[in-house]
């Protein structure tokens, strides 16, 4: 589908579920990509740690892509970069803190030099093809989240990124109630909205309420404190910054990724008076109720810090009438990785508090006081939600249209929707999906590789092999070697009746090689499948012998 005279939107990734965020803007035969953010694999990808969006659409228009505009630094927004943007061959466009973040990304795989990127300054404007593009200031959990006024032949769009209201930032200066007024003064075609905290009928909260929270545990605190919080919370930071220079505490920092964003914070000009930092070794000889150490790894992750200290694997080390302090929020999915290095903590007599015990953390993402604001703001003809499970984007088209706002439409990934003219209206399904980067490999990720090893950790698998002479008769005995089949106890009595069985289905109709291989096979699997009930896989290898 080529735009000409209409505006379209289509997303790749982040509708219908929440991260791997890609959306498409085209008209007059072009196209813009607004993100390219990757999402983290479930168990469903055993092996693997990354998934990423199926780009085939766009792949197959590459020549009429004009750029890829990003909204701000995480991951789910720009952490597909470095594995697909070389292939796309475009320009991005993002402003300092982030072009910060994609340039140590580009350079980490060798590609700075492959990968064009333009900064572009806070709040300023550019221009590609028929679009037109302004960075709008928003408040957010990470340094410049932005949002971006697309003006379009058809109409202006203004595409929120990940946003909340703020009355006490502690970095960056959104853009006020009368900014965003005047943008919907001018008249705006589609609201493109983060429906992430729909369902919650408060506010997210202040970072300034925070610091009160986060400063009223630490100062309570008799020995040592780890706070885990998101890497890339920049302004969690900035507020754990403060909290310890007013409680008196070095800060300790555990985790590579935190280490990038404070770097890359302070070469933007943010983190000032973050305070200088002291070293794993010398942290566990200083008192202990003189040390904060800030650590990754709350969700649960096996191999962050939090997960190494936990179970004693890192330099840094806990002991009994430490605190843990966990300042994030639980992410669905994550309940049983949380609760396994909580249960280790608690096991050493190490207290926590998380954000159901005091004010340690707030959301990123508005509730419905904060989009009920924008929406009076922005006016716009269209709501679209994005950003959220289809729950999610069903209720904010519902919250949307009960404001006063004409038309709502809820959209899935691959769903393209003519926004204009006489939008919106749903034109038909492009292909979307999923891909996964498997140790230095991006696959399918429901292809041959991911649904064999699947079947591998769900029933197990039995190598055969079998010698057989010209005549096609059996030499020696079967060799039989097993992997995660159930017959631990019974396990040579079992390799003996399935030897067996091989050996008699040597004898059996065609000495044909891939015949013989299928009949062992099958005689293997139904030996197994008797013993167990599991239907390993088998991999049969004939020797002529």
């Amino acid at each position: 589908m080529t735009p000409k005279d209409e505006l379209f939107f289509l997303a790749l990734g982040g509708s219908g579920e929440i991260g791997m965020n890609v959306n498409l803007y085209g008209t007059q035969g072009k196209w813009v990509m607004v993100d390219l953010g990757l999402t983290f694999a479930d168990p469903a990808y055993p092996g693997v740690e990354l998934v990423l969006p199926d780009l085939s659409f766009i792949e197959e228009r590459r020549d009429d892509l004009l750029g890829i505009v990003l909204t701000h630094g995480h991951e789910d927004h720009i952490g597909a970069i470095p594995y697909l943007a070389a292939d796309l061959d475009v320009p991005l466009y993002a402003t300092p803190f982030t072009a910060g973040l994609i340039r140590l990304k580009l350079e980490e795989e060798g590609l700075a030099d492959e990968v064009k990127l333009h900064v572009i300054e806070n709040e300023a404007s550019f221009q590609l093809g028929p679009f037109g593009f302004r960075y709008m200031p928003l408040a957010h959990s990470i340094p410049e989240g932005n949002a971006l006024v697309i003006d379009t032949p058809h109409g202006r769009i203004f595409h929120t990124g990940d946003w909340k209201l703020d009355e006490r930032p502690l970095l960056g200066v959104p853009s006020t109630p009368e900014q965003l007024t005047a943008i919907g003064d001018e008249g705006v075609l589609a609201l493109v909205c983060d429906s992430t905290n729909v369902f919650n009928p408060e506010a997210s909260g202040s970072e300034g309420a925070v610091r009160e929270g986060l400063l009223e545990v630490v100062k309570n605190a008799k020995a040592r404190v780890l706070v885990t919080t998101f890497a890339s919370n920049a302004a969690r930071l900035q507020t754990l910054g403060e909290v310890a220079n007013a409680t008196g505490r070095s800060v300790c920092v555990a985790g590579r990724s935190l280490d990038r964003i404070i770097s890359t914070a302070k070469s933007a000009g943010y983190l000032k008076d973050f305070p200088p930092t002291v070293d794993w070794d010398d942290v566990m000889d200083m008192p202990r109720d003189k040390v904060m150490i800030i650590a990754t790894g709350g969700q649960g992750e096996a191999r962050a810090a939090l997960a190494r200290i936990a179970f004693d694997s890192h330099p840094i080390k806990l002991s009994e009438g430490d605190l843990v302090v966990f300042s994030s929020k639980q992410i669905p999915g994550n309940e049983i990785a949380i609760g396994r290095i909580q249960n280790a903590l608690a096991t050493k007599g190490i207290g926590m508090v998380t954000d159901r015990q005091a004010e340690v953390h707030v959301s990123g993402h508005p509730g419905r006081p904060e989009l009920q604001a924008m929406y009076r703001w922005i006016r716009p003809q269209i709501l679209l939600p994005v950003h959220g499970e289809m729950r999610h984007m069903a209720e904010q088209a519902r919250l949307g249209l009960a404001e006063g706002i004409p038309q709502a439409i809820v959209q899935g990934n691959g769903d393209l929707i003519r926004l204009a003219p006489d939008g919106p209206k749903l034109l038909g399904r492009e292909t979307v999906g999923r891909l996964v980067l498997d140790g230095d490999v991006i696959l399918p990720a429901d292809g041959s590789t991911m649904n064999e090893r699947r079947k591998l950790g769900l029933h197990g698998q039995i190598s055969v092999a079998v010698a057989v002479n010209k005549g096609g008769a059996l030499v020696g005995k079967p060799s039989i070697r097993l992997q995660g089949v159930p017959v631990e106890e019974d396990r040579d009595a079992f390799i003996g009746e399935a030897e067996e069985e091989a050996g008699s289905a040597v004898g059996k109709g065609s000495k044909e090689t891939e015949a013989l291989r299928e009949r062992v096979r099958l005689a293997v699997r139904r030996t197994a499948s008797r013993w167990t009930g599991k239907k390993p896989v088998v991999d049969v290898l004939i020797v002529h012998a």
